[in-house]
């Protein structure tokens, strides 16, 4: 019985596993071990979360079996989520020796002496077991760093993933509407965080790689979540960052809130803010370096003398991640990235300010879509600053 649940049809994953051997072949690799969970999911659909301990999938340049090590829990997932051919387990223990074994696997693959990638810009290879890893190959084989083989490809999309991303986008959407009929004074942050979780869960999506970041008050000029419930004041500015994920695609949307109304320094910082991004999200053009629409952001908040209040880089990509990030990195949107943009790359451009000193904050963001002609905001919903 095929008890199999593939995202995608079986041609996609054989055309990718053929273009990343491509790869390999033009570096002169004769393979490449996989440690990142997103290229496993990629290459061969195997959708676990066994990489935050040792596994590895081999994928060799000439067409022999992709052969995956993990531990015993993952064996199963393994088998039921992916193309993979050949599955060897390393047991826990005091003497436990994945690299030693990952080498042997490697030999019997006829890799003796070869030249093999390695995948190291990944939370799936820890330095620990990268030092493990190379004292195991030392004498055995040459290792070189080939993190963006399948990152490269993993960029432009196919049309079966951006459709898994307009529904992580019709996700977003959702739960932002959930969102601000929550949003009130006196209620605490927390039921804001559970209406977007919720809201995406219940509409079939999954549990995003990061919680949201719902940030108010004076926590508002923060870039990352902070944990804690805070109740909201009667007049207060809250600012929501989060993805819709579907299937594993992440999908991301930035939007503030002003409780009891807006101050003028809020407002006239939300029109800065709003028709920053406008111009930023214009720049997504095929052909365009990425770096560009940074420059648009540092010109305009500079200009409007918030140079030490923003962020060095404004955005960055998106596609099929896991834990602990949504981010799909690299690359990343700052000034100088030479990346030139094509049709099927998603990014996340966004804007956002935050004072220390006064605790003026605003944060704007959309998902975007590259395409022939330019590009497509992926959300539903406008940049407004709406009141409750």
């Amino acid at each position: 019985m095929n008890s199999k649940t593939l995202a995608f049809e079986e041609t996609e994953y054989r055309a990718r596993i053929a273009r990343a051997r491509a790869r390999l072949a033009e570096r002169g690799l004769d393979a490449l071990l996989c440690f990142g969970q997103e290229t496993h999911y990629y290459l061969t659909g195997y959708d676990g979360g066994g990489y935050v301990f040792f596994q590895c999938l081999v994928l060799t340049t000439e067409e022999r079996p992709l052969t995956l090590l993990c531990r015993r829990p993952d064996v199963s997932q393994a088998r039921d989520t992916s193309l993979v051919d050949e599955i060897h387990v390393w047991l826990n223990a005091e003497d436990a020796d994945p690299a030693g074994q990952l080498r042997d696997i490697l030999a019997g693959l006829g890799l003796t002496g070869g030249r093999i990638g390695i995948e190291l810009e990944t939370y799936g290879l820890t330095g620990k077991n990268h030092a493990a890893v190379q004292r195991a190959m030392d004498g055995f084989c040459t290792l070189t760093d080939a993190s963006d083989v399948v990152s490269g490809l993993r960029l432009v999309k196919s049309e079966t993933e951006v459709a898994y991303l307009r529904k992580a986008s019709a996700l977003a959407d959702d739960a932002y509407d959930a969102a601000l009929a929550v949003t009130r004074a006196g209620v605490i942050d927390a039921e804001v965080t559970a209406a977007i979780m919720t809201t995406t869960l219940r509409g079939g999506g999954d549990v995003s790689p990061a919680g949201p970041l719902v940030n108010s008050g004076s926590r508002a000029i923060y870039g990352r979540g902070v944990g804690g419930p805070r109740p909201l004041d009667a007049q207060d500015l809250l600012i929501l960052e989060y993805a819709g994920t579907f299937r594993r695609y992440n999908c991301c949307i930035e939007r503030s809130i002003s409780i009891g109304g807006p101050t003028t320094p809020q407002r006239d910082l939300h029109a800065l803010v709003r028709d920053t991004l406008e111009e930023m999200q214009e720049a997504f053009r095929p052909g365009a370096a990425l770096g560009s629409v940074d420059e648009i952001h540092r010109a305009r908040l500079d200009a409007a003398g918030h140079a030490e209040h923003r962020f060095a880089a404004c955005g960055y990509s998106l596609g099929a991640t896991y834990r602990p990030s949504w981010m799909d990195v690299p690359p990343m949107i700052y000034t100088g990235n030479p990346l030139e943009l094509q049709p099927g790359m998603v990014f996340f451009p966004h804007v956002m300010v935050g004072d220390p000193e006064t605790r003026l904050a605003m944060g704007l963001g959309n998902t975007v879509l590259v395409t022939p002609s330019g590009c497509e905001v992926l959300s539903r919903h406008g940049l407004d600053l709406p009141v409750r």
